[in-house]
């Protein structure tokens, strides 16, 4: 199986262990690693509410994406992780701004804690 790992400079580097993209050849299959809400300029969580972060959650999946020569359209399956499930709606508010055709399928989580304090995460699969 040819395996490509994906990385964009516009997206937030690896903080532990993982690619930020993982693009296989099955119809070209693209795993996108969890995205939190770090400014890949700085590195640092942006400050705001849960809608600042997932804006931001959004736009490094985007750039991931965009490295994989692919968009949101691609996108067939999200998780996304959720510290407080009272957000669920302002999340996604935001998420559906970014799949304005059919969206892909997804699981919503509450979990404990996200690394670094992140109220939000989401990953992706997208196929091409």
């Amino acid at each position: 199986m040819a395996r490509k790992i994906v990385h964009s400079d516009d997206a937030p580097k690896a903080i532990g262990p993982y690619s930020q993209a993982v693009q296989v050849d099955a119809g070209k299959m693209t795993f996108l690693s969890g995205q939190i809400p770090l400014d890949p300029k700085t590195m640092e969580i942006v400050q705001g509410d849960v809608v600042v972060q997932a804006d931001q959650v959004m736009k490094n999946l985007g750039a991931v994406l965009k490295a994989s020569g692919l968009d949101f359209s691609h996108v067939v399956r999200c998780t996304i992780f959720l510290v407080d499930l009272g957000d669920f709606a302002k999340v996604n508010e935001v998420y559906g701004r970014y799949f304005t055709g059919q969206p892909p399928a997804r699981v919503t989580v509450q979990v404990s804690a996200l690394p670094r304090g992140s109220k939000v995460e989401i990953d992706a699969i997208a196929v091409s």
